[in-house]
């Protein structure tokens, strides 16, 4: 089942899938072409916008890629907290000029609509965020011929992803930059998330399938160790943000090495779901409030995050970003899948080195 994972590129490296117009096709394609696993991300796309952006891709590599869905979402949320959060928003509509979003504004992220495009038109790797799909939808798109992967955030969740049926796990840590994509949102484990390096361990004492470690990897270093402890591949996303081929803002790509940009935290501030990112005014001033209500919280505000990225304003965006940001590179895309390949095989030369002395 590795080999089914790893034979699908050379280099054990995948660029996570970045939502929101971060991970587009030139970001992509040109991890792909560096000989790593390019994702792209369907989420808050149309079905149509998806598969243009497949299209738009396979006209620049002809090398395996994945594409990421995000998973319906349960309502659970309050519908009286996510009112009172719209009250306390009310001065940032002001302030940027702008509307409130609606939070009724759709759960499912087209899943369906998408899903029968990939199946319609099948591509090498689909994964899956925020839940596991039915063991029917796995087995429809193994017959598709596509490579299944499913995030976890605990040993537990992992094995229900091995029961599914997927092919592979995404083991993410903590120190993950983004949304964790924990199964089911429970605010009472707010803060009980685990690093990598134990999930690992512990995902690869509890089920058999080859697992994809994430969270907080910019070193090759980093990545020779998440591989000597389980893992098949790493998956990198804050490193591959501040590429130029990255259709991140400008803004957020400088936020990873500013200085006034110290830490990061998990918040739900911005989309009502616990995500890491910088820590900037909004998520001070809203963290501490923001109701358990996704994807409510994350339509309300939309069009407030919109305004600040088009004046340029730091404070007001959701600057996604892993505990290691402060160790971007600004290489192109292939240039640092080369570079991390470097080092990666120091790392084990070195540690080849130093067992060979002791």
């Amino acid at each position: 089942m590795s080999s089914a994972l790893t034979d699908l590129f050379p280099h054990p490296i995948v660029q996570a899938p970045m939502a929101g117009g971060v991970s587009v096709p030139q970001l992509v394609g040109a991890v792909a072409e560096a000989g790593g696993l390019g994702f792209l991300a369907a989420g808050y796309k149309t079905a149509d916008g998806m598969y243009q952006e497949i299209k738009q891709l396979r006209g620049l590599t002809g090398r395996p890629f994945g594409v990421n869905l995000f998973m319906p979402q349960p309502e659970y949320a309050d519908p009286a907290a996510v009112e009172v959060y719209a009250h306390q928003l009310a001065g940032e509509a002001s302030w940027y000029d702008t509307e409130l979003g609606d939070p009724d504004s759709g759960r499912d992220d087209g899943y369906d609509a998408k899903l029968a495009v990939l199946l319609d038109n099948p591509v090498p790797v689909v994964s899956f965020h925020f839940g596991v799909p039915s063991p029917d939808v796995l087995d429809s798109l193994r017959r598709a011929g596509t490579f299944t992967l499913v995030t976890a955030t605990t040993a537990d969740e992992a094995l229900a992803v091995q029961r599914a049926g997927a092919d592979a796990v995404i083991v993410q840590g903590v120190e993950a930059g983004g949304h964790q994509g924990t199964h089911r949102d429970n605010p009472e484990a707010d803060g009980a998330a685990v690093g990598l390096l134990s999930l690992v361990a512990q995902v690869r004492e509890t089920v058999d399938l080859p697992l994809v470690a994430a969270g907080g990897l910019m070193r090759g270093s980093q990545i020779a160790a998440v591989l000597a402890a389980g893992a098949s591949a790493a998956q990198l996303g804050t490193a591959f943000l501040a590429t130029p081929e990255s259709g991140a803002h400008a803004v957020h790509k400088q936020a990873l090495t500013n200085p006034l940009f110290v830490r990061t935290e998990l918040t739900r501030a911005f989309s009502g779901r616990p995500a890491r990112g910088l820590v900037n005014r909004f998520l001070r001033e809203h963290g501490p409030y923001a109701p358990a209500a996704y994807p409510e919280v994350h339509h309300l505000t939309s069009p407030l995050r919109k305004k600040a990225a088009a004046s340029g304003d730091a404070q007001g965006m959701a600057l996604w970003a892993g505990q290691g940001h402060r160790m971007a590179r600004e290489l192109p895309a292939g240039e640092l899948v080369a570079v991390l390949v470097d080092e990666i095989a120091g790392a084990r030369a070195a540690l080849l080195d130093a067992g060979a002395s002791s």
